[in-house]
């Protein structure tokens, strides 16, 4: 009972995690298919930290997709550790995303 109650979790926050990359990965100008893997999510961020114009933002796109890497190695072996991967990827998507928007903000004001 506690084995289904944890693996219904994990499952619930992987489908959470790899729906949230998939929206980092279309803001960043990807075209994500419909049901889309971990590693097609990798390739959608590696290609954008390849387009990415300020360094620091490459710089934490290439980690977001080590770790995307990690988890897609991983598989289904280690749920909780894939979901530890996945959660890094998006928090390090998210501080590049902030860390270009004001970017943009500052080249459109001038």
């Amino acid at each position: 009972m506690i084995n289904r109650e944890i693996s219904s979790r994990l499952a619930a926050g992987h489908g959470r995690r790899v729906t949230q990359l998939a929206d980092a990965a279309a803001r960043w100008g990807g075209h994500v298919p419909e049901d889309p893997g971990i590693t097609e999510l990798a390739d959608l961020l590696e290609a954008a930290a390849n387009d990415a114009s300020e360094h620091t933002a490459r710089t934490l796109l290439a980690g977001a997709v080590e770790d995307l890497r990690a988890a897609a190695r991983l598989g289904g072996l280690l749920p909780a550790v894939t979901l530890w991967h996945l959660k890094r990827a998006i928090d390090q998507e998210h501080t590049a995303h902030q860390q270009t928007v004001p970017a943009q903000r500052q080249g459109h004001n001038r």
